[in-house]
């Protein structure tokens, strides 16, 4: 199975290029495979799960977000929000949210927010509940692992990039760290989970009890 992130690794560097070079057939051709690889790593070695779903739901999103327009836009952010509940209540089932996360994302929250309010427009509302849900989901990953916590932070910062950019706050190399930071994210949370799930298979195993 490790073909299958060299293929996967070999798709984020085709995706790389193409948002350097502003090239879109290359995005076309490489960001749909992204999260499809990662589902066909995950289901072979550990089978469908709350995490494939969300990968289905992160698929969804890249196709739409390829497509220029307000109309697509939200159909991605649609997607990407089944993409963040497939993912926090997988999180959950691992294990309880912390209280300190959860604190400390929803102040990160509420600052966020009141911040961009005054520069989104129409795209007000759909962030706010987008973002509570991305929020949710990066507290909740604090308490399943290092690994999936730190790639639930990433797509924070990757989905927050693409939030400076709506509200016209724009910089460069913008896009380039959004998508770095992206495919890192669904890279972390997808081998991080798997990594989670077998690490409390073992300690089943041998007696030990574990949270979720």
């Amino acid at each position: 199975m490790r073909l299958v992130l060299w293929l996967f690794a070999g798709a984020a560097l085709v995706e790389l290029t193409g948002v350097a070079l502003a090239w879109h057939p290359l995005q076309w051709i490489a960001k749909p495979l992204l999260a499809p690889l990662l589902l066909w790593y995950l289901v072979r070695k550990a089978g469908m799960s709350l995490i494939g779903w969300g990968l289905v739901f992160a698929f969804a999103g890249d196709v739409a977000l390829l497509v220029p327009g307000l109309v697509p836009f939200l159909l991605g952010m649609a997607c990407f929000l089944g993409t963040q509940v497939c993912f926090l209540l997988a999180f959950l089932r691992r294990a309880p949210l912390h209280p300190a996360a959860a604190a400390a994302y929803g102040v990160l929250w509420a600052v966020l927010n009141i911040l961009l309010w005054p520069s989104l427009g129409a795209l007000r509302v759909p962030i706010l509940v987008y973002s509570l849900a991305l929020s949710a989901m990066a507290a909740a990953a604090a308490a399943v692992s290092r690994t999936v916590a730190t790639g639930a932070a990433l797509f924070l910062l990757s989905d927050l990039l693409i939030g400076l950019g709506a509200a016209d706050l724009d910089f460069p190399a913008r896009d380039l760290i959004v998508m770095t930071t992206y495919i890192a994210a669904l890279f972390l949370i997808t081998t991080g989970s798997m990594s989670a799930v077998a690490e409390g298979d073992r300690a089943g195993r041998g007696g030990v009890r574990v949270r979720g």
